[in-house]
């Protein structure tokens, strides 16, 4: 027994060995509280030990408490609306963004008037202040793309005068870029209008008549326009005026006997008018002459030009006296 006696007290010495010297992490926000004495005598050591300063600065530690919402007691009545995030969340903040997104809203609506409220409600700025509301209002009376109305039935208009005054008055449509142009009808009342000999560019057709191909399409089978169409996919381009009384079908017995001919190639042809000493239409006067060999003319050798003579004192000596040889 006295073996294991010494044992234990070789163990518990060195365990506290190591104990003092593991450093102890302070708390300095709050001191730490004096403990109780014991048995009624004298008080305790004041040094804590390892376990009492953890727990104490755990319990000083103010823990992170999640925050409530819809009041004190952290609920939300039912059917109650969270305002934290907008509706929309692909519309942006800026200005400019968001009379991109006011523009494409009208284009959905195929003309209709909107009021104010309902395109502030739809980019979710009904909220926003007045200053704001109030740029908005600005920049899209002074877009070209959008038409401003004063009454429901009053003329079209982009003045910005008097904004602040009735600024929240009136109605927005969208102006296309070709207007009065969503059938068949008008776009053929459209061509024949037109004083120039230019197209007419789909994409600008599409920006007031979205779902214009189909028309297009059997346009050009009665032959009523001329389109162009990409070549990668097949969609039109450009549209043109057309006139199907010039449009003549040939019967199929006369085309199966044109091709069943044997026409000449252009060869034999500009070869017989040569030969009959006619000039045949075909041949560029530009590329016969681009054809003819080029003389090569001889380099003249460029005289040499000598410095300023500074020896003149010399002259006398350097004479040439060759023509005088007999």
């Amino acid at each position: 027994m006295a073996y294991l006696d010494r044992q234990r007290d070789s163990f518990a010495s060195s365990l506290a060995a190591v104990a003092s010297k593991i450093p102890v992490k302070r708390s300095q926000t709050s001191a730490p509280s004096p403990l109780p004495s014991l048995g009624g005598g004298a008080p305790a050591s004041p040094s804590p030990s390892v376990a009492s300063t953890t727990s104490a600065t755990a319990a000083s530690t103010p823990k992170k408490s999640k925050t409530s919402v819809g009041g004190p007691g952290g609920s939300l009545p039912p059917g109650a609306a969270i305002y934290s995030q907008p509706e929309n969340t692909g519309v942006g903040s800026a200005i400019g963004t968001n009379i991109v997104y006011a523009l494409d809203y009208l284009k959905q609506q195929g003309g209709k008037p909107v009021s104010l409220a309902t395109v502030l409600g739809h980019l979710n700025l009904n909220r926003e202040s007045e200053a704001v509301q109030k740029q908005i209002v600005q920049r899209m009376r002074g877009h070209p793309r959008i038409a401003w109305r004063a009454t429901e039935t009053g003329p079209m208009s982009n003045s910005v005068a008097n904004i602040d005054d009735d600024w929240k008055t009136g109605t927005y449509e969208h102006k296309p870029i070709i207007p009065n142009v969503k059938d068949q009808t008008q776009l053929l009342q459209y061509l024949q209008r037109r004083t120039d000999a230019q197209g007419v560019n789909v994409k600008d057709l599409k920006d007031g008549w979205p779902d214009c191909e189909a028309a297009l399409t059997l346009l050009e089978k009665e032959h009523k326009v001329l389109v162009v169409r990409t070549k990668k996919d097949n969609h039109p381009r450009m549209v043109w005026l057309d006139d199907p009384s010039l449009c003549f079908s040939v019967e199929p017995e006369f085309q199966s006997l044109w091709h069943r001919s044997t026409v000449p190639s252009v060869e034999d042809i500009v070869g017989k008018l040569t030969a009959a000493g006619q000039k045949p239409t075909s041949e560029d006067p530009r590329l016969r002459a681009a054809l003819q060999p080029k003389e090569k003319k001889a380099k003249k050798r460029a005289a040499r030009r000598t410095g300023k003579s500074t020896n003149t004192h010399m002259e006398h000596l350097l004479k040439d006296y060759s023509h005088m040889k007999r």
